[in-house]
């Protein structure tokens, strides 16, 4: 009988698994929201910018550095990774705000919604 030369997949750990969901839930939030996003310099609109960062996100992945959600914030969804540029949230009603400061308090707002682990 032949061996396969695949190596099995891991599984992530139960608390990859969760920083995986709240990184999605605050992916998935931007795209849902209405509000833009702005990279060096330039207005996107959510969904656009949603798949941006889903994009950071996938290739942080690839390389190793998969995280918690603050990681996540903190290596992908704050700041432009080719100019180090912050990103910024402006939101209908709201006033303009760092993406980075904009996604904790998402992140914080789904912990607090989400029950007791």
């Amino acid at each position: 009988m032949l061996a396969s030369a695949a190596p099995a997949l891991a599984q992530p750990s139960a608390g990859q698994a969760l920083a995986e969901a709240e990184i999605e839930a605050l992916i998935a939030g931007l795209g849902d929201s209405g509000c833009r996003f702005q990279r060096n310099g330039r207005w996107h609109g959510a969904a656009e910018a949603q798949a941006h960062l889903r994009r950071k996100y996938e290739w942080g992945r690839r390389g190793g550095e998969a995280g918690s959600a603050e990681a996540f914030i903190d290596r992908a969804a704050s700041r432009s990774s080719v100019t180090g540029r912050a990103y910024r949230v402006s939101c209908t009603g709201q006033p303009e705000a760092d993406a980075a400061e904009w996604f904790r308090a998402r992140l914080a707002d789904l912990r607090a919604s989400t029950p007791a682990r």
